[in-house]
């Protein structure tokens, strides 16, 4: 079972969070900070699962997007993991949108953003992820 789906920058930055199970805002934001330390201090010669507390952690990188999917002990790593994938598929070719693009900001700094439109409870909105 899911207990959880988070959207991550490199810089640690949560950008999307969705949890399936019943957890006070407090320990959300300590739990995030934990999953996020933990997924990216490692390497990309690493696997992609985390043991951690009482469930597991199933993560993928997309450019300097993570997606980290927490999990119970019984389902199944690799499927999720390419659920993981599929769900960046699917975004992909039902927007055709999902893209990491330059543009300038009013300071004249360049900056790199995904910009990823995002169904969210039945509403459409756009997620801009913060690349650098």
């Amino acid at each position: 079972m899911i207990k959880f789906f988070l959207m991550v920058n490199k810089q640690g930055q949560t950008r999307l969070s969705r949890y399936y199970e019943h957890i006070e805002i407090h320990k959300r934001t300590m739990l995030e900070a934990e999953v996020i330390k933990n997924c990216l201090s490692r390497s990309k010669d690493q696997c992609s699962f985390i043991e951690y507390k009482d469930f597991k952690l199933v993560y993928r990188q997309y450019a300097a997007l993570f997606i980290v999917v927490g999990i119970n002990e019984t389902e199944n790593e690799m499927a999720v993991y390419e659920l993981i994938h599929n769900f960046v598929e699917v975004l992909d070719k039902y927007f055709s949108r999902v893209r990491k693009r330059e543009y300038r900001a009013e300071d004249s700094m360049s900056r790199s953003v995904i910009f990823l439109p995002v169904l969210w409870d039945s509403t459409a909105c756009i997620l801009i992820i913060n690349c650098e």
